[in-house]
């Protein structure tokens, strides 16, 4: 059985990912925006905040099945991506089916999806770490998902102004990173255009 990295599947995956990177840039900018948004926007209800959580999954849970669909191949699967994406969707179709669940509820679904979601994301980013720099950074948003979960579960009474600055710091420090991935893998790309017309 052959050990050479080149053998493994991984060795398409981020091809498929580069020629797609603008779908992870617009993944990225909708997390910053729903962060921003619950900080600079004054008096936001919890309904509100339910509202704009569910948008941002639904776009979030969208673009990665895009991603994945866009880039799929038989010997690059990107299956994360997909169950990460089906994850996300669904939690953004739950909030607009009921929106007017309570606080502890909510608190306890977001806690949720973001520890299954940063899993998915750890799993992704081990898959690409032969082939692209600092996929630690990768790796630690996936971790940031999941310490973020798992304190949300742990707590999930605290207070509706922390929690709302916490999910919405949450969401810009998981965005930042996904924007520069989504320049690293446009870099990829066209040096990868660039080498082929040679």
């Amino acid at each position: 059985m052959s050990t050479d990295p080149s053998s493994f599947p991984a060795s398409r995956i981020l091809p498929a990912l580069s020629a797609n990177w603008w779908l992870l840039l617009l993944r990225g900018i909708i997390a910053v925006i729903f962060g921003v948004l619950t900080f600079i926007w004054p008096g936001l209800t919890l309904l509100t905040l339910v509202l704009l959580f569910g948008i941002y999954a639904l776009l979030d849970g969208i673009f990665s099945l895009v991603a994945a669909v866009l880039g799929r191949h038989k010997s690059s699967p990107l299956w994360w991506l997909i169950v990460s994406g089906l994850i996300s969707l669904a939690a953004g179709i739950v909030t607009f089916l009921y929106p007017q669940i309570t606080a502890l509820v909510l608190v306890i679904f977001i806690g949720a999806w973001a520890l299954v979601r940063g899993i998915f994301e750890i799993v992704g980013a081990v898959r690409l770490r032969k082939e692209i720099d600092n996929e630690w950074l990768l790796i630690a948003i996936g971790i940031l998902s999941v310490i973020f979960g798992i304190a949300i579960l742990v707590s999930p009474g605290a207070g509706a102004l922390a929690l709302v600055w916490v999910i919405g710091a949450y969401a810009i420090i998981f965005g930042l990173p996904m924007i520069w991935l989504a320049f690293r893998l446009r870099k990829h790309e066209k040096a990868a255009s660039v080498s082929s017309g040679d």
